[in-house]
């Protein structure tokens, strides 16, 4: 068993709020990470993709009260989303008598319908946790073991398998499975194949600006229909769409966002890669590590950091800015290489947006300065920097060492 980092998360909203909605992707590990967290108290746990269980909650309102002295799991809730009124009267009755924290946990496979009903109906009563797959913080964090993750991606089922050979089937099935039956749950009919071919160009296009009208035209479907979809796969917690930077530097900046697929082993199976030896001589392989790089960074950073990219017309770039809880601004560039160099285009979008701090992250372990460009570290150094900022670990500048 591998610990998730969530399951501190989870643990500590459980003791503050009275729900705890825990969303992630299908088969990232919420279901085993909700039943770890069942392990510790006394739990009632709810499949509602069960017909069963879903016939439990024909009067919610009336099985649920029965219940008060345990914790609630809801698992798969976008099958239910009407129980959000109900979860809302029981807490609020719950708190007359003192029951405040700790009422219900609900897993969702999708952030949308989680967030809208959620939001519509438990504001002031919910606190969110993302779970996303396996990161670098949470495996083996010698070089081998971050290019299987790399290779293979987070999915536990992928990461973990005998085999590359075992761990591409896998990721396949993942793919025709989200195509044929998660899809159709979350909006009208799409056709699997179109969707798939989205996808795919997607995969081909890893990091590249959204285009949704040459998409269009390779698609032979029209505009909106590509954002449509693009959109879907985002809300589904599959494609990430990182925005621009916007800042009054005077120059004209890229307002198109970047799309990345999230993880890197889907990007891989999408493509056909089936290990490290084909990687490495793909066209993609740079783009895919950027976007790996990203997704780490991206999860172990402190919460409420903003995430975004810096472009402008004259080819000023940093490929990943955040924006601190505090207002410090680092800059992120990744390189593939292990003698990592900086274009000329990174020191102009430097003096344009004089960040706090510069980082460029390459596959090697050894840190050490660029000059005025800032310092080469390893991406495992890095989302440790980060995650001890966020547990409060590194409170002066000084103790990130500059």
């Amino acid at each position: 068993m591998i610990a998730r980092k969530a399951l501190a998360a989870v643990t500590d909203a459980l003791d503050r709020q009275a729900t705890v909605a825990l969303i992630g992707p299908r088969q990232v590990g919420k279901t085993t990470l909700a039943l770890t967290v069942a392990a510790r108290r006394p739990t009632l746990y709810l499949d509602l993709e069960n017909r069963e269980d879903r016939n439990k909650l024909t009067d919610p309102a009336l099985f649920l009260s029965a219940y008060e002295d345990r914790l609630v799991i809801l698992d798969e809730i976008h099958r239910a989303p009407e129980i959000f009124n109900t979860l809302r009267g029981l807490i609020d009755s719950g708190r007359r008598k003192g029951l405040r924290t700790g009422r219900f946990l609900v897993l969702g496979s999708a952030s949308i319908d989680l967030l809208r009903q959620s939001g519509e109906s438990l504001a002031g009563r919910i606190a969110y946790v993302d779970l996303g797959p396996f990161d670098v913080r949470e495996i083996d964090a010698g070089p081998q073991a971050t290019n299987a993750l790399w290779v293979r991606g987070g999915f536990p089922e992928s990461y973990l398998a005998a085999n590359d050979r075992l761990s591409m089937a896998w990721r396949q099935d993942f793919i025709r499975t989200y195509l044929e039956r998660e899809v159709p749950q979350f909006g009208p009919r799409i056709p699997a194949h179109t969707l798939e071919r989205l996808w795919t160009m997607l995969a081909h296009n890893q990091g590249a600006l959204l285009n949704a009208a040459e998409l269009a035209a390779a698609l032979s479907i029209s505009g909106q229909t590509v954002a449509r979809y693009v959109d879907l796969l985002v809300d589904l917690l599959l494609v990430r769409r990182l925005q621009p930077h916007h800042a009054n530097t005077g120059k004209r900046l890229v307002k198109s966002p970047k799309t990345y697929i999230r993880d890197s082993g889907l990007v891989h199976a999408l493509l056909g890669i089936a290990d490290h030896n084909s990687l490495a001589g793909h066209p993609v392989v740079g783009m895919s590590w950027e976007g790996f790089v990203i997704e780490n960074l991206i999860a172990a950073a402190p919460s409420q950091t903003r995430f975004s990219f810096y472009r402008t017309a004259a080819g000023a770039e940093i490929d990943l800015l955040l924006e601190m809880p505090k207002g410090e601004l680092w800059a992120v560039e990744v390189k593939r290489g292990l003698a990592p160099r900086l274009e000329k285009g990174f020191h102009q979008a430097r003096a344009d947006l004089l960040p706090t701090h510069c980082f460029v992250v390459y596959p090697g372990q050894d840190r050490y300065p660029l000059g005025a460009g800032g310092d080469a570290i390893s991406l495992t150094a890095l989302t440790e920097m980060l995650s001890a900022i966020d547990a409060g670990l590194y409170e002066a500048e000084n103790d990130l060492r500059f």
